[in-house]
């Protein structure tokens, strides 16, 4: 159990991954047997696997299948649609209460330091829109700091996230910071758009284009409904009947989506490759704070750049890593992970 009372004062940063969303979401987690005991492939396995072997035909399907499950609904989520189903409500209420809780913890520090950092690799839209809920009821008074600037074009820049909103008395006899989370996508977001030299996000995407149609989706779900069969195999996953040239056609549309696809391998275009390793630095920079705090939340440290920051970091005395684990093997996984490091705390299930 984390206790607020003892890290509501340090430098307290939060990291979010796929477990947080899962309800709203899928995670990477397919349901194709390796074949070993009960060992299953994740989306990022076949995804290297496919690449390796050069076998597009597979490759290219499985991120239509990606797009469909995950990328497309997360551009499509708004809070009614997640509230329908009882799953998405308590995803949302998770959120809810997260940040309402930070906000508490922020609230209690000295007048111009009331801010944390929530640092992600989801692509999803779950802080903005429940912030955007929680100051529209207006009974918490906080910014929410995407790190753009802007009106009509807002423009994302690293530079932005040392920034935070003061308030003056109308004489301007005392000053104090409004609560401020920072919300730092490592990963990108389905509301990023390339605009020449730099980051545009905006959050309306009405009018985005949907890469498979629906002729295209019933192509794919044969292929859809082996990956998510618990009795399928390797050798099950078919081929599809999608030409060679409609297989290029989505690859060269999905390759100017602005996120980290999950295999090894990173960013397409420079612009976004370049802000994502601005983040991993901004991230290693607040590691290395003093009286640092980093809490892990549905994170399971599979991006190997992020372990090996992390891991990194714990030479600092002074920085405390807490895990939350979501399941006894994922506690056990992590334990090997982060195996010798004694300022890392794993919460058991």
């Amino acid at each position: 159990m984390i206790s607020i009372g003892d890290i509501y004062n340090q430098d307290i940063n939060f990291l979010f991954g796929s477990g947080a969303s899962f309800g709203l979401f899928p995670t990477l987690q397919l349901q194709v047997q390796r074949g070993e005991g009960s060992s299953r492939y994740t989306l990022e396995d076949l995804a290297t696997k496919f690449e390796r072997e050069q076998d597009r035909r597979r490759m290219i399907p499985l991120f239509m299948h990606y797009y469909a499950s995950c990328i497309r609904p997360a551009e499509r989520l708004s809070l009614e649609q997640a509230m329908a189903s009882e799953p998405g409500a308590v995803v949302i209420k998770n959120y809810r209460t997260f940040l309402t809780t930070a906000l508490e913890m922020v609230k209690r520090r000295k007048a111009l330091d009331r801010r944390c950092n929530v640092f992600t690799t989801n692509y999803d839209g779950c802080f903005p829109l429940v912030a955007d809920a929680l100051i529209k009821e207006g009974n918490i008074d906080f910014v929410l700091n995407d790190g753009t600037r802007g009106f009509t074009q807002r423009i994302l820049q690293a530079r932005n996230f040392g920034a935070y909103l003061c308030q003056a008395g109308v004489f301007g006899r005392y000053q104090s910071s409004i609560p401020q989370i920072n919300l730092i996508h490592l990963h990108g977001s389905v509301y990023w758009s390339k605009l020449d030299a730099a980051i545009q996000v905006g959050y309306d995407l009405s009018r985005r284009e949907d890469l498979l149609d629906s002729d295209a989706m019933a192509v794919l779900q044969p292929f859809s409904a082996v990956l998510n069969d618990p009795a399928s195999t390797l050798a099950d996953v078919p081929d599809t009947a999608f030409s060679n040239a409609e297989l290029e056609a989505f690859w060269a549309k999905y390759e100017q989506i602005p996120i980290v696809n999950p295999t090894k391998w990173k960013f397409h275009e420079t612009v976004y490759e370049e802000h994502y390793y601005q983040m991993l630095r901004l991230l290693s920079y607040e590691l290395e704070k003093p009286n640092a705090v980093l809490i892990t939340f549905g994170f399971s440290f599979a991006d190997e750049h992020i372990l090996n920051l992390v891991t990194r970091s714990l030479s600092n005395p002074g920085l405390q890593v807490f895990v939350c684990c979501y399941s006894k093997s994922e506690h056990a996984a992590m334990e090997g992970k982060f195996k010798g490091h004694r300022n890392v705390e794993l919460n058991r299930p």
